[in-house]
């Protein structure tokens, strides 16, 4: 079934808020977000700031145990403009430099959707020429998390949350841990683009159109998030300090290894040691994000008796 659903209520945690709608496995929504100070498409504040989210959705058949599979089929900006600020995050220079630099400023990004880039409505000289090409992703997405939480949309968890990470596009598909009946998924946070790290505090924030389809996975019990795209799977690991962001995103993917591809503790290291690439996603939160990343073209050599489609 294919659902069309227009939000006028969104939240700025995730948890056990009162479903806007009730789904199933296999079931399509077609809904649209504000962008993270909850400016609509026509740029009037329709909800509060912070990353305000559409959702949640109830998936009927999903159980605490599960793990829900949530598949963007399209992810379209759906105004001409987004805003980014301009100062680079402390966290990411040395102190010196962060103490040096000016409080930032919100500047405002054209963004043509037909020719697929964005540019500086108002460009100082030594930007005056530049072209970025876009490549839309929500930064911010997830279930309600254990134990009847109400976690803020600034931060992110085994449950997903606000991630940051750029290879969150159209196409990809992200496994989450089901903690609750229903799952009750939320989404939201559109950036039209942004480098890894979200090392301005920013993406293009901007509103989106977007599709999704739902999947159950029944009695298949994930500790993080988890996706796959064309060329990769990989693990998304939330935390802080960095370091235990990393070590949460590996450890999925090893235990991905030995569940999904049924090796043995030896060849998964042996694997990771010789194939991972790691991203790091977001470097601004207070939690930060780092992926776990390997090959597809890697893994469809290995032998296992369940192979991973």
């Amino acid at each position: 079934m294919i659902y069309q659903f227009i939000p006028q209520l969104y939240y700025n945690t995730i948890g056990q808020h009162p479903p806007i709608m009730t789904i199933r496995d296999g079931d399509t929504v077609i809904t649209t977000t504000v962008d993270a100070r909850g400016w609509d498409n026509n740029g009037e504040s329709a909800a509060t700031g912070g990353n305000p989210m559409t959702g949640p959705f109830y998936v009927e058949e999903a159980m605490p145990g599960d793990t829900l599979a949530v598949k963007f089929e399209s992810i379209t900006p759906n105004r001409d403009w987004a805003w980014t600020t301009n100062m680079l995050a402390p966290a990411v220079i040395e102190p010196y430099v962060a103490a040096s630099l000016p409080a930032s400023d919100i500047v405002r990004w054209t963004v043509d959707v037909s020719q697929g880039v964005a540019y500086l409505k108002e460009p100082s000289p030594g930007l005056a020429e530049l072209k970025l090409p876009l490549r839309p992703f929500l930064g911010c997405f997830g279930v309600a998390p254990s134990n009847g939480q109400f976690i803020s949309t600034a931060t992110s968890g085994e449950y997903g949350g606000n991630m940051d990470y750029k290879g969150l596009v159209a196409g990809t598909t992200v496994y989450f841990p089901v903690s609750s009946k229903g799952a009750l998924f939320y989404l939201g946070d559109g950036h039209a683009l942004q480098g890894d790290g979200e090392i301005i505090g920013t993406g293009l924030e901007i509103s989106m159109d977007v599709r999704f389809t739902v999947s159950v996975q029944k009695g298949k019990k994930i500790g993080w998030p988890r996706g796959e795209n064309d060329t990769h799977w990989f693990c998304i690991g939330n935390a802080r300090p960095l370091d235990q962001a990393l070590q949460h995103a590996t450890t999925e993917m090893y235990r991905l290894l030995q569940e999904d591809f049924d090796l043995m503790s030896s060849e998964a290291s042996l694997l990771l040691g010789q194939a991972v690439e790691y991203e790091i996603a977001n470097m601004f939160n207070p939690a930060y994000s780092v992926v776990c990343k390997l090959p597809k073209s890697v893994l469809s050599q290995l032998y296992r008796e369940k192979r991973v489609q």
